[in-house]
């Protein structure tokens, strides 16, 4: 998917919402455990209960592989039925991958050939070689953990030096590997005071935003500093608040009525 394609998406539905799929088997509706794939039909009736309110999924692929062979055929399953279903909504895997030269790129071969996703989180710690083999296909995407939202992202992220801090260098050194037009940056919504750096420095990328709702971060604040007019520029990324919304049988009717909550706060910023 391109970025005109992603901004048109979102102009038309007048939604930014990601909704993250991070199916865990001891919180799934106990009725689900009965299917031959209880993960593929968790994520089904969530995928159809939520599409009309997002442009975006993310299934993490952690919650799969650790299931092993049934969970890696569950998250196939998955992006198959999305892309089947919905193929005009963004599909990113949440893969977090950050190695180099021939492993980088057989990375990319597995998520955007085999899987068909559009985008993939990429950790870039290992330098330009673990992330520019994921900028070699068109229409792809690479997602560069930048900051994020968990507790301790302080410990190397906001370490100062020659460069500012730690994640401003990672912004300012690796917008230089891509564009705007293909890569993508995670700034967690706990972060929401340094939006304004984070535009500083990458104005035009698209940012993934994750930390609404069960990490506390607030929507508003989010884009107050890190919208682009017209654009918008965000994915913001809802798991748990959502997918999680109810534990009983109506749980895909409770999942819908919270990402259309979400989606309907985002009208505002059209």
């Amino acid at each position: 998917m391109t970025r005109a394609e992603l901004i048109k998406e979102i102009q038309t539905k007048k939604t930014f919402l990601c909704v993250g799929l991070d199916p865990d088997i001891d919180k799934l509706p106990k009725h689900l455990l009965e299917e031959d794939d209880a993960i593929f039909e968790f994520n089904r009736q969530i995928i159809d209960a939520t599409a009309d309110y997002c442009v975006s999924f993310k299934p993490n692929t952690a919650f799969y592989e650790a299931y092993g062979l049934s969970g890696l055929t569950s998250l196939e399953r998955t992006i198959k039925y999305i892309k089947q279903n919905y193929p005009n909504h963004f599909l990113i895997a949440d893969a977090k991958r950050g190695d180099i030269g021939n492993t980088s790129s057989m990375y990319a071969k597995a998520f955007f050939k085999r899987l068909k996703a559009d985008a993939i989180t990429v950790a870039p710690y290992m330098g330009s070689d673990s992330v520019k083999p994921f900028l070699e296909f068109d229409g792809k995407w690479a997602i560069v953990l930048a900051l994020t939202s968990n507790e301790g992202a302080k410990d190397f992220q906001l370490d100062e030096g020659k460069e500012g801090t730690l994640y401003q260098h990672v912004l300012k050194t690796s917008s230089q590997w891509g564009t705007a037009e293909n890569m993508m940056y995670v700034i967690g919504a706990t972060k929401a005071n340094m939006f304004d750096d984070v535009r500083h420095i990458v104005p035009n990328h698209f940012l993934l935003v994750p930390g609404v709702g069960a990490q506390g971060g607030s929507l508003a604040e989010v884009c107050k500093h890190g919208l682009i007019k017209n654009d918008i520029g965000l994915l913001i990324n809802s798991s748990r608040a959502i997918i999680y919304a109810s534990n009983g049988t109506d749980f895909a009717q409770a999942a819908g009525k919270e990402a259309k909550k979400v989606a309907d706060e985002m009208k505002a910023y059209f």
